[in-house]
């Protein structure tokens, strides 16, 4: 074991000094910002179940696609106005001030909680719901944009999964008390506390870690000098110029014209998009065994934190022994093809056995393979391109391509729905099969894309005409 240790740590204890403050802040970041998304993420699901209804999910993020239009229009306005730290220290004010908003009206006799009647014209629920949904695109996605323009393919390499390890760390922490508070009937000192005060408090709780977000960053960039934060340097050198031209600005719409306009682009989106549609179907299910144990919100809220920390548990292991690892000894492109086959083994799994505990157990491995092991070695694959393409294609990938395969996934379950109980296995089966297929095409394209971009020093997205 102290073998295994010594290996995990050997890229960290070998680099120099400015390397290990950059790795130490980045990781502490993340550990901030997944113990606040952790929290919120879930407290999304139960309460709009609870005031809204389950069978309005799959419509709930069908508008969540025309919602986010606007606001990633108003985010790429700002990649051209401020500095990209600025970015990630705004949007995480912005949440943690909405996190103590939703605390107040969480509490409110006739919107919040405290009204149990569930319908579909509960405003709050709604609400909540598509605030919430925007975390990812703008503070989750904006981190690592932020993180692969200050780190090369080798640093990756060596240090997201160390990054990826203290981001577990952090979620389960939150889910463990969160899990642990609304289990309890009452706490030590206080007493008895309602399920207004507990969600109260949870909302609270990831106001206070996204407030220290910005005062990370900024550390980071005082302390950390300029030339250990360039990232990949044929992308630096060539932004610089730009910059001394003037030209570094690109428009509104330019993330989705890149997206549309480079292949490699469209591939990440292949990517992030099948692996979105098996988690919608599957977290779709995976939300019906929950609200079928849970008499409460209360309840299904710590129903739901229970299985989140197992999947931080899980995703702790495999990013400590099995990421940077694997990025090092098999490299990006096999880590790529790497993802779909693991992702298709546990979706085996669930067909083979489709009771719920076999769904849980599915979903959670599915869920920590991704935030453990698919997501870092996906997010490596925007290092060796613009600044453009890091921070306002990667929004449209993850906001719109997300929620576009949320939406495509959750108009599957609707349709399964209409279909029988008799047709259930078939159906999914087929379906699983096509979307991993079209995975493995898609990441083996990628993957080698990926590799002679870095071998040649090339700049994807560089190309003006």
């Amino acid at each position: 074991m102290s073998f295994r240790l010594k290996g995990i740590f050997s890229g960290l204890m070998n680099a120099e000094r400015s390397e290990k403050i950059k790795l130490l802040f980045l990781s502490l970041t993340f550990f901030s910002i997944i113990s606040a998304y952790t929290v919120i993420r879930d407290l999304k699901n139960s309460i709009f179940i609870g005031l809204v209804g389950k069978e309005y999910i799959p419509l709930a993020r069908i508008i969540v696609l025309v919602m986010l239009i606007p606001a990633i229009l108003i985010y790429s306005k700002l990649v051209d106005k401020v500095r990209r730290y600025y970015l990630l220290g705004f949007y995480s004010l912005f949440y943690s001030v909405l996190c103590l908003i939703f605390a107040f009206f969480v509490g409110h006799s006739t919107i919040g909680i405290g009204n149990t009647d569930q319908s579909p014209y509960r405003l709050f629920g709604w609400l909540f719901y598509f605030f919430i949904e925007g975390f990812t695109p703008f503070v989750l996605s904006v981190f690592w944009a932020f993180s692969n323009s200050v780190n090369n393919p080798d640093s990756a390499k060596k240090n997201y999964g160390f990054m990826v390890a203290s981001s577990k760390l952090g979620g389960m922490f939150s889910a463990g008390i969160a899990w642990a508070l609304f289990s309890a009937t009452s706490v030590p000192l206080i007493g008895c506390i309602s399920d207004v005060a507990k969600h109260r408090a949870m909302l609270v709780f990831a106001s206070v870690f996204l407030f220290f977000v910005p005062i990370l960053i900024s550390f980071l960039m005082k302390i950390v000098p300029g030339r250990y934060l360039h990232g990949y340097e044929a992308v630096y050198k060539i932004e610089k110029d730009r910059s001394k031209a003037g030209k570094e600005k690109t428009g509104m719409l330019s993330g989705l014209f890149l997206l549309l306009r480079y292949p490699y682009v469209m591939g990440i989106f292949f990517v992030v998009f099948f692996y979105e549609i098996l988690n919608t179907v599957l977290s779709y299910l995976r939300l019906g065994v929950a609200a079928s144990v849970s008499k409460s919100i209360a309840g299904t809220s710590g129903f739901l934190f229970k299985w989140v920390f197992f999947m931080h548990s899980i995703g702790l292991v495999i990013s400590l022994f099995g990421t940077s690892a694997l990025l090092r000894k098999l490299g990006t492109r096999v880590c790529i093809l790497l993802i779909p086959i693991m992702m298709g083994v546990v979706v085996l799994c669930f067909v083979a056995g489709t009771s719920p505990f076999v769904l849980m157990v599915a979903f959670i491995f599915m869920k920590s393979i991704n935030y453990a092991f698919s997501k870092p070695v996906t997010e490596s694959l925007y290092i060796p391109t613009m600044k453009a393409i890091k921070f306002k294609s990667k929004s449209w990938i993850d906001a719109f391509g997300s929620k576009l395969a949320k939406g495509s996934g959750s108009v599957y379950n609707l349709f399964v729905g209409c279909m029988g109980a008799g047709l259930f296995l078939p159906l999914y089966s087929f379906f699983f099969a096509i979307v991993i297929g079209l995975w493995f095409i898609a990441a083996y394209l990628l993957g080698g894309r990926f590799e002679k971009a870095v071998s040649k020093n090339e700049a994807i997205g560089a190309c003006e005409d």
